[in-house]
Order: C-alpha cells, then structure tokens, then sequence
C-alpha cells in the first residue's frame, strides 16, 4: 500500500510537472505570435529579452530584486508580527471583538493606496514608507483571517481541552495557534499579487533601487524594452517565489489540515 501511495504521489507530480511545462510553452508561443504582429520593437519575443535578463543579471537587475525581496519580507514579518497577536486576541475575546468589530468593518473596505500621501508626509521618501504601505495592505488581510478561524474552534474541543487541566495559555498554544494558521497562510496567499502590485507602485518614485525603479526608470525611461520586459519577468519570478514559499510553510505547518483542503 505505501509503494501504491508513493507511485500515486510520483504520477500526480509528474503530472502536475508536465501541465506546468504545457502552459509555459504555449504561454511563450503565444508571446512569440504577438511580437510577430505587433511591432517588435515595442514587444520583442522571449528569445531576446531572456538574453537581456541574463545580461542584465550581472548589470545590476540582481541588485535590484533583492531590494526589493527584502522590502516584501520585511513586510511580511512586520504585518504577521502585529495582526497575527492581535487577530489571536479579538477572536478569542468575544468583547473585543464586539467592540473592534464596526471599526475593522468600516476600515477595511478602503483601498489603502489611498494612505500613502499620509505615510509619505510622516515617513517621507524612503524604505520606511515602502515598508509600511506593503504592510498596510497585508495587516487587515492576516487581522481578519486569523481572528475568524480562531472563532471556528468548536467549544466542545476548547471544554474537553480544559478538562484535560489546560491553562490559558495552553489553549493559546495547543488550540488557537495552530487553528488561525490555515487563515495566516490563506491571508499571505491572497495578499502576495496585491503586495507586488503595490511595490511596483511605490518603487516608481523616491528611490534608485528596486525593481519598479528599475521596470520604470532604468529601462521603459530609455525606451531599453528588452531590459524592462527582463524586469517584469523578474518582478513575477519574485511573486511566485514568496507564493510557493507560504504554499511550502503551510504544506509543512499545517499537516493535519490536508485532509480538510
């Protein structure tokens, strides 16, 4: 039975692999068909702009990918830092979440990208302000996720728990983490496009570093378009690259909620 489980494993992943591979040929024919139509210039095909990604590789785009790298991650700490705790402390406190519940309501509708003169004016132009919006944006999705999957833990389970002798803060760690981890991991997932998206924004100004700077600036401002295809290139390689880092993180932390998915 397990070298049946095993094979099943091996088949699905291969099969899994071998659509992959589908997609990225026929995504890469069709781009191919485009720059044929449209004019080349402004659209060339993969051949030449994966030549200029590997040549700008050592001309600085490296430089500029793990700047911003480092501005999601820190983000993504800062954000999972402050909301996860307090996510943990609204779903399982029915007062508060009472109370916070009409300002989480109203708040969380807004686009957040309206805030950012605001951050500007008090973080001014640098990395702080960057960081922030990034955060911003990723705050109210971890905040809400994780305080309703803490509201969904049966009180059968949290009664048979403490009949067990489990204090508080055993509940905390035994029952409540590991039941707002699927909401954390959801929450990251869903936020990753949004998070590029707002850092390509935030990177077209007040700053020389980073791949919006780099897309923007570096390349679309010297008609380079090999170059700036090279960048967006890059820019997708880094959101599917934080996407299947939290789909790996959840695969490992949440063993017991694959039967569930």
């Amino acid at each position: 039975m397990m070298a049946g489980a095993f094979l099943a494993r091996m088949r699905g992943r291969a099969a899994t692999l071998g659509g992959g591979i589908a997609v990225v040929l026929a995504g890469l024919a069709a781009w191919q068909a485009l720059s044929w139509i449209v004019d080349a210039r402004i659209l060339p095909g993969p051949i030449p702009v994966v030549l200029a990604l590997i040549d700008q590789l050592d001309e600085g785009l490296l430089g500029h990918a793990a700047v911003s790298a480092w501005r999601v991650a820190l983000a993504i700490i800062i954000s999972i830092s402050i909301a996860a705790p307090l996510g943990l402390i609204l779903g399982t406190n029915a007062r508060l979440y009472s109370l916070s519940a009409p300002l989480i309501y109203l708040s969380y509708p807004v686009p957040k990208i309206v805030v950012l003169p605001v951050i500007l004016l008090f973080l001014g132009l640098g990395d702080a302000s960057k960081v922030t919006m990034i955060a911003l944006i990723l705050f109210f999705q971890i905040l809400i996720l994780v305080r309703d999957e803490v509201r969904t833990v049966r009180a059968e389970l949290i009664l048979s728990v403490r009949s067990l002798g489990a204090n508080r803060l055993q509940l905390l760690r035994y029952v409540y983490v590991p039941a707002s981890l699927p909401g954390l991991f959801t929450a990251l997932r869903i936020s990753t496009g949004v998070s590029i998206a707002v850092l390509f924004f935030v990177e077209s100004f007040g700053t020389r570093q980073g791949l919006g700077y780099y897309i923007l600036v570096e390349s679309w401002g010297r008609l380079a378009y090999e170059e700036m295809y090279a960048g967006v290139i890059t820019m997708a390689v880094l959101g599917l690259g934080i996407y299947y880092v939290v789909d790996g993180l959840e695969r490992r932390l949440t063993r017991w909620n694959r039967d569930n998915r």
